[in-house]
């Protein structure tokens, strides 16, 4: 006679009542080869996140079998570096797509609560003189602390339609307000302004604007494009040059500006789940927000371990910062001086 089954548990049937955590899934196994064609990082790599994160990872739990922390981190960097819950990610290793996605999150809230540890601005003199030599080194441009710019992330329409998500393209997305250093090191990354936001206003509620007003140098800035407007501390190009030394400093903040592109584009590469190519991130503003700066955070991990080759763009569909360049001419009569003592004293 048949007997009804009317729940059957997989994890139950294979692993049994005594397993409090599921590890199917053993680094040792497995080649450097094959985890980073899988999961877009080497051993070493994996094994450090699972020592930062280990222990925020196995909060206590009402479940009877747990999933990992190492089995969590697995799953989350899945996700972000090929942007899908295909079946075959979770199948290799040994979780439902639903696991798959508490894993994402449960690694993307700890990610989220280290992102200061990760991404900040150097405090010491000696580390922000440094940070300006690179930048000089590059194409000649002093008192560089960073290069600014803002980049959109397709995301799924609100449950609650929001237009303000919608950009000027008419798609949904998020538009996220990064500054890097000479290497692609993020040092400030807001993820969560709306899409239908243009540049210069995110810059002008960002936080960032309040920190350099107010906490760092005085004796630097940031370099941003037209879609800025030029300030005591954001060097902006000029919108005619007409001299030999406006063109020249036109040319110089291009080529060291364009760090940040590079960076976007790498960031895009190695993290497929922000490129479009997938599909837009189906999960709220907030929530994506979230998982964007979570990528941001893997991205500076990645350069301090050494990963840092600079990727080709990305096939997809991702959406840019999509501003048409209307250049606004900055009322501001002390950013103007300062701009033009830089002429003076170093492109003329």
């Amino acid at each position: 006679m048949a007997v009804p089954i009317a729940v059957l548990d997989c994890d139950l049937l294979l692993y049994g009542r005594g397993h409090r955590t599921l590890d199917r899934f053993k680094l040792e196994d497995v080649t450097d080869e094959y985890l980073v064609s899988t999961y877009g990082f080497p051993r070493q790599f994996i094994c450090y996140l699972v020592d930062l994160l280990g222990a925020t990872l196995s909060r206590p739990t009402q479940r009877s079998r747990a999933i990992s922390p190492e089995t969590q981190i697995l799953a989350a960097l899945g996700f972000y570096t090929s942007g899908s819950f295909q079946t075959r990610m979770g199948d290799a290793i040994g979780i439902s797509q639903a696991s798959m996605s508490r894993c994402v999150a449960n690694v993307t809230e700890a990610l989220v609560e280290r992102a200061s540890q990760f991404i900040h601005f150097p405090k010491d003199e000696a580390t922000v003189q440094i940070l300006k030599d690179d930048f000089y080194g590059l194409a000649g441009m002093p008192g560089v602390l960073g290069v600014v710019d803002c980049t959109h992330v397709a995301i799924k329409a609100p449950t609650a339609e929001d237009l303000s998500y919608v950009n000027r393209k008419g798609l949904h997305s998020l538009n996220c307000l990064m500054v890097c250093d000479s290497r692609g090191v993020l040092l400030s990354a807001e993820t969560h302004w709306p899409g239908s936001l243009p540049d210069c206003t995110v810059l002008e509620q960002a936080a960032l604007t309040s920190q350099f007003e107010t906490d760092l140098q005085k004796d630097g800035w940031l370099l941003g494009d037209s879609s800025f407007l030029l300030r005591t501390w954001l060097m902006t190009p000029l919108h005619i040059p007409e001299t030999p030394a406006e063109y020249r400093y036109n040319m110089a903040h291009s080529a060291t500006h364009n760090v940040i592109e590079r960076t976007f584009r790498t960031i895009r590469a190695r993290f497929r789940c922000l490129d479009g190519s997938k599909g837009t991130l189906q999960y709220s503003p907030e929530k994506s927000s979230h998982i964007i700066l979570a990528c941001c955070v893997l991205h500076n991990i990645s350069l301090q371990h050494g990963l840092d080759v600079w990727c080709a763009p990305a096939a997809g569909h991702v959406e840019q910062s999509e501003e048409e360049y209307e250049q606004m001419e900055s009322v501001d009569s002390e950013a103007c001086r300062v701009r033009r003592e830089l002429l003076l004293t170093h492109f003329s």
